[in-house]
């Protein structure tokens, strides 16, 4: 299971630079002016995370292996995308499979950088977005609805879905976006809205571009941004795309003194990455032998056997236990051998929920 997230936000806000910044790579097109990206941009990007390294130390594998987060950078969308205005519309297909949207917003004053629409305003940036997502999610419904309409004719459970489904589209027709619809908790509704993949549905992550001077203290810009994101029960992070570029091409001693220098301690693309996942739910554990060392993706909350299913379904339908260890006591009693000796090793059933960093050895029988 891997995290994948898709970058929105308008023309010439720094989206095509962070995502070159991210993914360490000069792949997308990054100019002063509005629709130099015109095609979505895709990277996989390893997740950078030391307990790999310090489990890879210890076990001296053959081979090691991350968890993984997919980028997708589609060109700026503007007011009036919806109707066909400018080109990021036509790749707004590209992000509705994504997991989490990296809005990014500009928050910082350059009379040298443009602006499309003429003066920096984060908050009506935001909003220009937000309604282009929810008007794009109108029209896939009302689409939708002229099939559905057809085929429930001669289907008793059409109807039914089909009505529940004008209900959905009248809230989106109203303005709101998808995620606030909750009067139809059923799991039909939400069978529904998981296949249809609304953008206005998704998790959202506000990305502030800041210059260098508002990366460590911040600024009016980014405290009006993390109100708003409050009221929508969204996280935000603070990046400087132009530092994150400038770092492009160094190594990890060299980024730390770099983003030391500043005041930072987090690169860009980790704070994204641990937004992502506690946004998403999701947590780590890894598996460690002699052939290799892996990182592992799961939901929080997931017992042993749904944990075991991402490495093969076999795991999971044939799962007996788990022998679990933790990162702590794997790292300190210097790995599997000394730990097992120590009682260190639990073994734990298909009730245990898995913890994040929790070393595992699977055994299952099919």
């Amino acid at each position: 299971m891997g995290l994948s997230i898709g970058i929105v936000g308008l023309p010439n806000v720094g989206k095509s630079t962070i995502f070159n910044a991210l993914t360490r790579a000069q792949n997308a097109e990054a100019a002063n002016y509005p629709f130099c990206t015109i095609e979505a941009n895709k990277a996989i990007v390893p997740v950078p995370d030391p307990r790999v390294d310090a489990i890879a130390e210890l076990s001296k594998p053959q081979k090691v292996t991350r968890a993984t987060v997919d980028f997708v950078d589609i060109a700026g969308l503007v007011r009036g995308a919806s109707q066909g205005e400018g080109l990021g519309n036509q790749f707004l297909a590209n992000i509705r499979e994504a997991d989490a949207i990296l809005h990014v917003v500009r928050c910082f004053e350059d009379e040298n950088i443009a602006h499309v629409e003429g003066d920096v305003n984060p908050i009506r940036d935001i909003e220009i977005i937000e309604t282009e997502l929810i008007l794009s999610d109108l029209q896939r419904m009302e689409n939708r609805i002229e099939r559905m309409t057809k085929m429930a004719r001669s289907e008793k459970e059409g109807r039914d879905l089909l009505e529940r489904a004008k209900a959905l589209h009248q809230h989106i027709a109203d303005g709101n976006p998808v995620f606030s619809f909750k009067a139809d908790p059923s799991e039909m509704m939400a069978t529904f809205r998981k296949e249809m993949q609304f953008l206005s549905d998704k998790k959202v992550i506000y990305c502030c571009n800041v210059d260098e001077a508002g990366l460590a203290e911040g600024n009016v810009l980014v405290a009006a941004v993390r109100d708003y994101a409050t009221t929508k029960g969204c996280e935000t992070v603070s990046v400087s795309a132009r530092m994150e570029e400038e770092m492009i091409g160094l190594d990890d001693s060299e980024c730390t003194e770099f983003m030391e220098s500043f005041g930072i301690t987090e690169s860009g693309l980790n704070q994204i990455v641990h937004t992502g996942y506690r946004t998403l739910g999701l947590l780590s554990y890894f598996t460690a032998g002699p052939k290799e060392v892996r990182a592992w993706n799961i939901r929080d909350g997931w017992k042993a056997p749904q944990a075991a299913g991402v490495i093969h379904t076999d795991f999971e339908r044939g799962f007996i236990r788990a022998q679990v260890i933790t990162f702590a006591d794997y790292v300190e009693h210097g790995g599997e051998a000394p730990c097992k000796a120590l009682g260190l090793m639990r073994q734990e059933g298909k009730e245990y929920c898995v913890q994040d960093g929790d070393v595992i050895l699977f055994l299952f029988n099919v």
